[in-house]
C-alpha cells in the first residue's frame, strides 16, 4: 500500500502544492508538485477563492489519504502571517469538507525529517527534496519544494514503513493520517 500525501506550504502570494506517493520502505516519489500565486493588487476575497479552488481541484484530481500544511508560526511581519493562516483556513476546510485529515509540521520539523537538522536552510532542503524523490532538476520556486518535503516528513512521520492497524490495542494512540492509511490498506487487501 502506498500512502499519498499532498503538501501544502501556504501562502498568499505563493501557495506551494506538491504530492507525493510513498510506500512502505519509504521510498517517495512525486506525483505532481505546482505553485498558485495571486497577485497582491487583488482583493483578499479573491486570492482566497483562487486559492480555495486550486486545492478543490488538486484534491480532486490527486485524492491523497492525508494534507500536510506548514503550521503557521509567529513572524515578525504580522500582514505575512494572517496571510498564511488564512490561505491556511482555506485549505483545511477543503480537506475537512472532503474528509481528508490534515497534519500540521512546523518549519523546524520538515527541515529536520528532510534534511536532519531543523536548522537547515532552504536551499538545503530543497536539494534534499531533489535527491528524495529522484528528480533531474530542483522543483522551483522553494514554495514547490517547501510542499513536497512537508508531504515526505508527514508520511516519514507518521510511519510509512509501519504494519498499521484500524483496531484493537493502541489503535487509539493512531494519528488521523495512520488511521485513513491503514483504512485504505484494509480496503484495499479486502478487494482483492
Amino acid at each position: 500500500m502506498t500512502l499519498r500525501v499532498l503538501g501544502v506550504d501556504p501562502g498568499l502570494t505563493r501557495c506551494g502544492i506538491g504530492v507525493v506517493d510513498v510506500e512502505k520502505n519509504r521510498r517517495a516519489t512525486m506525483v505532481a508538485v505546482g505553485v498558485v500565486g495571486t497577485s497582491p493588487d487583488e482583493s483578499l476575497d479573491q486570492r482566497l477563492l483562487v486559492i480555495a479552488t486550486s486545492i478543490d481541484d488538486w484534491l480532486d484530481r490527486y485524492e491523497p489519504h492525508v494534507l500536510a500544511v506548514e503550521r503557521v508560526f509567529s513572524q515578525l511581519n504580522v500582514s505575512t502571517v494572517m496571510g498564511v493562516a488564512q490561505a491556511s483556513g482555506v485549505v483545511i476546510a477543503a480537506a475537512a469538507r472532503r474528509g481528508i485529515p490534515v497534519a500540521l509540521h512546523t518549519p523546524s520539523e520538515v527541515k529536520a525529517a528532510v534534511t536532519g537538522s531543523g536548522t537547515s536552510n532552504k536551499d538545503a532542503v530543497t536539494k534534499l527534496v531533489t535527491k528524495i524523490l529522484r528528480l533531474d532538476a530542483p522543483p522551483r520556486p522553494a514554495d514547490a519544494a517547501d510542499a513536497l518535503a512537508l508531504a515526505i516528513t508527514h508520511a516519514w512521520r507518521a510511519g510509512s514503513g509501519a504494519a498499521i492497524a484500524t483496531t484493537g490495542p493502541g489503535s487509539q494512540s493512531l494519528t488521523p493520517a495512520q488511521r485513513a492509511w491503514a483504512e485504505a490498506e484494509a480496503k484495499a487487501r479486502r478487494a482483492r
